[in-house]
């Protein structure tokens, strides 16, 4: 299949067990996508809530503020180190079930953090949470495709997609306001009801798919678990300058422990860590554009706070809402992408969307000296339009390439390309910050550009690929 083909509506089929829907989803349906997108809301807010919250919460509890990062370190590290097990786990007995024990698992798991009253409980409980994350997280595009038909299938994702831009964009507003209001214990505790509420409508109205005569092996899912958790931990510790020899120690573990799994999955059907998607060339083009697009949004919303402070002068107010475009245009922008996905191939518009993220990202690195706001804002636009036209499209591409059976194998991917490309974004803005200084985000910027220049190439090369 090229990149044509796939994205000029050929049958994507459901998973195994499972007719799609040939109409616009129905009354079931809607609610069922109405419990993905929560969950998919939550899992997105987390992060970026916790970030904001640091400060406060590590005051409360008396910890020092290096210490405190692992609120957000256990967090991340327990998502990275779930998601592809849970996402074999998910083709083995149905993204349905997986789907429930991870939102049930995040939403008990919320209530022990607010119930929290020290540094370790809460980042036990924030890592326990991760692993309920990672649930809905891995499953959450596989189940889209059995929600909705083939040729709806770009307006799906595209949907999906307007959730975590919303949700990226208003978490660092919502937990302001959450703080402004109440004790930092309700940024976990909000979660309850409505991690609650998505149970109630998954419950009676998500797919059942037929279980796969597959074995999980326990033995595959740690070491894919320790390698992912392992490398990412390592750009984790890269980004927060951590010493070298911890760098170095946990990019040996991840090595040997990705050698040793290589090896134990050798013909296995459906790998856990899944190469059999990567050697497809359509596959493995689109896992790279995402990789370096996500690289390049990493590295933009790590250095533009520097930027706009220590370059422009800007204060935090200030910065917020300068921030603000780039998410809210993706918001807008991707529901509409997902739906020209579904009659333009994905290769085409990826590519021009990446083209123009590239363009943004120079035209930020390359602003005078004093520039005016609405300079910065168009700016910021344009970045937000590229990246809108891109993300649908190369989910509907990634989850069209895959086999139907492989469809939580494929959901595993788009998450971990997500959080890779991410964490080694914020990694690169450590190494510029710490070898330019303030020109480093300067620096950050360029790169970015760069990053969504290879992005733009490879998928522009999904065209002939098969």
């Amino acid at each position: 299949m090229t990149g044509g083909d796939a994205a000029a509506g050929d049958a994507v089929a459901p998973a195994a067990g499972v007719a799609p829907p040939d109409h616009p989803p129905g009354a079931a349906e809607r609610r069922a996508l109405v419990a993905v997108l929560v969950a998919v809301a939550l899992a997105s807010l987390d992060t970026a809530i916790a970030n904001t919250a640091l400060p406060t919460i590590a005051a409360d509890l008396h910890a020092q503020p290096a210490a405190s990062v692992w609120i957000v370190n256990a967090y991340q590290i327990a998502v990275v180190a779930a998601l592809l097990p849970l996402a074999a786990l998910g083709d083995l007995v149905g993204p349905r079930r997986i789907f429930l024990a991870g939102v049930a698992v995040f939403t008990v798991a919320s209530l022990a953090c607010a119930c929290a009253t020290s540094l370790p409980a809460l980042a036990a409980a924030r890592a326990l949470q991760g692993l309920g994350a990672a649930g809905p997280m891995s499953v959450n595009i596989a189940l889209i495709r059995l929600l909705f038909p083939a040729h709806r299938l770009g307006r799906g994702v595209g949907i999906n997609a307007f959730v975590v831009g919303v949700a990226f964009a208003v978490g660092p507003t919502v937990a302001s306001l959450v703080l402004a209001v109440a004790p930092w214990p309700w940024l976990f505790g909000i979660n309850v009801p409505l991690g609650v509420m998505a149970l109630a409508f998954a419950l009676p109205a998500l797919p059942r798919s037929t279980p796969r005569d597959h074995v999980f092996d326990p033995a595959t899912a740690g070491l894919t678990a320790l390698a992912c958790a392992t490398l990412i931990g390592a750009m984790t510790a890269a980004a927060q300058r951590a010493g070298a020899s911890r760098v170095a120690a946990l990019l040996v573990v991840g090595g040997v422990a990705l050698f040793a799994l290589l090896r134990r999955q050798r013909g296995h059907p459906a790998p856990m860590l899944p190469v059999d998607l990567l050697r497809r060339p359509l596959f493995a083009l689109s896992a790279l554009t995402a990789v370096a697009s996500f690289a390049t949004q990493g590295l933009a919303f790590v250095s533009l706070p520097f930027y706009f402070e220590t370059v422009l002068h800007r204060n935090p107010v200030e910065t917020g809402f300068l921030l603000s475009p780039w998410p809210i245009v993706v918001a807008i922008a991707a529901p509409i992408a997902g739906r020209m996905s579904d009659r333009y191939p994905p290769a085409v518009l990826g590519a021009v969307g990446l083209a123009l993220l590239s363009a943004g990202m120079a035209s930020m690195a390359l602003l005078p000296p004093s520039p005016t706001v609405a300079g910065i804002v168009v700016r910021m636009m344009l970045c937000g339009v590229g990246f809108g036209l891109f993300q649908s499209p190369n989910l509907r591409a990634l989850m069209s390439s895959a086999p139907p059976e492989r469809s939580g194998g494929a959901s595993g991917v788009i998450a971990i390309a997500r959080l890779t490309g991410q964490t080694g974004g914020a990694a690169l803005v450590a190494l510029c910050l710490g070898l330019a200084g303030a020109r480093g985000s300067t620096w950050a910027l360029a790169l970015g550009a760069g990053f969504a220049a290879v992005a733009a190439i490879a998928s522009g090369a999904r065209m002939w690929a098969k």
